[in-house]
């Protein structure tokens, strides 16, 4: 599998399952300039050692799960790798877990996902879940301990199927992951996307979306507490390709701490071919206190003039003085009406979380940060 390239964007154009079609990075590159490549361990040279990470599925009845070998013909039909990171962990990953739904099924109960790492070494995954036509799940993805991960994840959404996936990232203080996760998605299927960032070292997450049909709906939305000395990195591509399809993004982000750094790119592609796109995308980062720092940089490429909608907007800023001066004027402590103002600015996206256990755990983790 070589170079494959894809036209008429200036926002990304090169994609292989090939390694050494993607130089090593050194910094410079508009993928790369805003991430700190001495604190990948190697993962973006290939110079990481090996290690590992456990995987365990918790599965719905009615999921097929099946762990199988690189050369099994249905992985990697659904994305092709857009950077060295993911080409490399595509090109030595050893097992992949493959989750299936049938048609027209409807899960019972979500499918969680737990992947461990060990604390030793360097450790390459990949994994494929599938919903066929009709079908209707919900998946959680639930990242712990120490390790230094790189992975690709495949969504392929069939027609009229729809799919809620969950991302947690609540690794050891030392963890350095690289993640791509790509969905496909049929003739009108739906994908509803949450992502939530609060551990690690250094965090890269890439998020793409693509549509092999017309009507399709995809919803991606973000959160993340960034605390001193972290970097979280989020990547979005949204590439409308097929008439009458949807896309929303919405992420926020709260930074503390000295050297705190959160990075969200967010890309729409709209193709000449794709009439009647309907796509918006957000980006909001509260920053707490001094030191803290966030890059915020939306993208939008329009190449048809038939549009239903198309807009970005992107905004950092602190505390609003005059909420947090409102609450105190009714008797409440500096600390608990910072806490509520924060709460509040999380508050839309935590509904969207519709596991009540998960949300409360996400809520918790919020509230520690608050706390340091």
């Amino acid at each position: 599998m070589g170079l494959e390239t894809k036209p008429l964007s200036t926002l990304h154009e090169k994609a292989s399952y090939n390694v050494e079609d993607f130089p090593v990075p050194t910094g410079r590159e508009e993928e790369w300039r805003f991430t700190p490549l001495s604190r990948l361990k190697g993962l973006h040279s290939g110079a990481a050692p090996a290690g590992g990470v456990l995987i365990h599925v918790d599965a719905a009845p009615e999921v097929t799960v099946e762990t199988v070998g690189r050369d099994d013909q249905r992985l990697g039909k659904a994305y092709v790798p857009a950077d060295r990171v993911s080409a490399q962990a595509f090109a030595v990953f050893e097992k992949a877990t493959v989750l299936t739904v049938p048609r027209e099924a409807v899960a019972s109960k979500p499918t969680v996902i737990t992947l461990t790492g060990s604390g030793e070494g360097a450790a390459y995954g990949h994994i494929l879940v599938t919903l066929e036509p009709m079908a209707e799940a919900v998946l959680v993805l639930d990242h712990q301990g120490s390790a230094v991960y790189a992975d690709n994840v495949e969504f392929v959404v069939g027609e009229g199927a729809t799919l809620k996936v969950i991302s947690l990232q609540d690794w050891a203080d030392d963890a350095v992951h690289v993640s791509h996760h790509h969905a496909l998605l049929g003739k009108d299927a739906t994908f509803r996307s949450f992502v939530v960032t609060l551990g690690g070292d250094l965090v890269r997450l890439s998020p793409s979306v693509s549509y092999s049909g017309p009507g399709g709906d995809a919803d991606l939305t973000g959160l993340y507490f960034v605390d001193a000395g972290q970097h979280m990195e989020h990547r979005l591509l949204v590439d409308h390709s097929q008439p009458n399809c949807k896309s929303n993004v919405v992420y926020k982000g709260a930074l503390q701490g000295e050297d705190a750094h959160a990075v969200w790119i967010g890309d729409v592609i709209i193709r000449v071919e794709a009439e009647g796109t309907d796509t918006y995308e957000l980006n909001r980062n509260l920053l707490l206190t001094d030191g803290a720092r966030a890059d915020s940089v939306p993208n939008l490429e329009i190449l048809t003039g038939e549009v239903a909608g198309a807009g970005h907007a992107s905004a950092s800023g602190r505390l609003d003085d005059e909420h947090i001066f409102y609450l105190q004027a009714r008797g409440i402590p500096f600390d608990d009406a910072r806490r509520l103002v924060i709460r509040g600015f999380f508050a839309q996206l935590l509904e969207k979380i519709e596991l009540p256990e998960l949300r409360e755990r996400v809520l918790g983790k919020v509230e520690a940060e608050l706390e340091k």
